[in-house]
């Protein structure tokens, strides 16, 4: 392995994201003062209160906001760009284009234009041109300006991401503590199989990647040791938290009429932007279509990148069952 130049601050966007947390994390155990794009500076130091604001860089902004962009480049000597949407959410203008292609393109151009070099990209596993879903056609969109860019890239693809504070844990936990909805739903057969992987072990695999040159112009899935089909991630859920209702059935939405219900729902969900409560429960007819594929890799893969061993998705759901909100 390799050493690459030392480095001291890191532009990230997507700081006070569910990744984005994990990855700060990382990058301040490092020594490495992360210079933070956000829309809320009070926000990123609520997120760390166990840490001085000395230790970050804020730049207010978002990913449309060159000017920004600009500032966080100049401040820093790499960048990890992990800005992504599973949902489009149109009344606040991020659409899949907007936010995976064109925001990428932004965070590149600024980059160049700062002489930074290296350069940490987070996809998605299932990426590919002809993919079914908009959400992973976009994603293969800004891998191949990642990938024409000239930078010293690296490109992660994970699978499902997993922790206490994910929307997909907080989903779960609704599901199967909440007496409503009276039964667990999933949509088609529930037989295409997924590789939770824990947020711990991506945000491990990003701050690595910057002292390991061996992982310039790869594209590394990260998943975890073990697939699941969605029926038997549901009960592996169902399984380890404590409030669990053991009497509500898993019930099977027919494929066609999940991707009616979300196509003629559109305009609740919409209105589910604006409900707290209600977001968790949105979805669109790519995200039916995507269920139905098996999204899966070899997780060995950045194992033996990385000199680790991927945390089991049932064992480390049991350290922290209780603290899913």
């Amino acid at each position: 392995m390799t050493t690459p130049p030392q480095i001291e601050r890191v532009f990230i966007t997507g700081s006070t994201g569910f990744v984005g947390r994990h990855v700060v994390r990382e990058l301040l155990a490092h020594g490495i003062t992360p210079v933070c794009l956000v829309r809320s500076v009070e926000k990123l130091h609520r997120q760390h209160p166990e840490v001085g604001p000395e230790r970050f860089l804020p730049v207010l902004g978002s990913l449309s906001d060159r000017q920004a962009l600009r500032e966080a480049a100049h401040m820093s000597q790499a960048a990890i760009h992990l800005v992504g949407i599973i949902i489009a959410r149109p009344l606040h203008g991020q659409t899949f284009h907007r936010i995976h292609v064109e925001g990428t393109k932004r965070v590149i151009e600024a980059l160049s234009e700062a002489g930074i070099r290296r350069y940490l990209h987070m996809s998605a596993l299932g990426t590919r041109p002809n993919a079914v879903s908009k959400y992973h056609r976009t994603k293969w969109e800004a891998e191949e300006h990642v990938r024409q860019s000239g930078l010293e890239w690296t490109i992660f693809r994970p699978s499902l991401i997993h922790g206490p504070e994910g929307d997909f844990m907080r989903l779960m936990k609704r599901f199967m503590c909440s007496l409503l909805p009276p039964a667990i739903p999933y949509f088609g057969p529930g037989t295409a199989k997924i590789q939770p992987v824990s947020v711990k072990d991506v945000a491990h695999c990003f701050a690595q990647s910057l002292f390991n040159a061996d992982t310039i112009g790869k594209v590394i899935p990260l998943c975890g040791p073990r697939a699941y089909t969605w029926i038997d991630l549901y009960k592996a859920c169902r399984a380890h938290m404590p409030c669990a209702r053991q009497w509500k059935p898993f019930v099977s939405q027919p494929v066609p009429v999940a991707k009616f219900t979300a196509t003629i729902g559109q305009p609740i969900m919409a209105l589910a932007e604006v409900i707290p409560p209600l977001r968790l429960f949105r979805f669109d007819a790519g995200q039916v279509q995507m269920s139905q594929e098996d999204n899966t890799a070899d997780h060995t893969i950045a194992e033996k990148l990385f000199a680790m061993k991927m945390r089991d998705f049932e064992v480390e759901l049991s350290t922290y069952a209780d603290l899913i909100r």
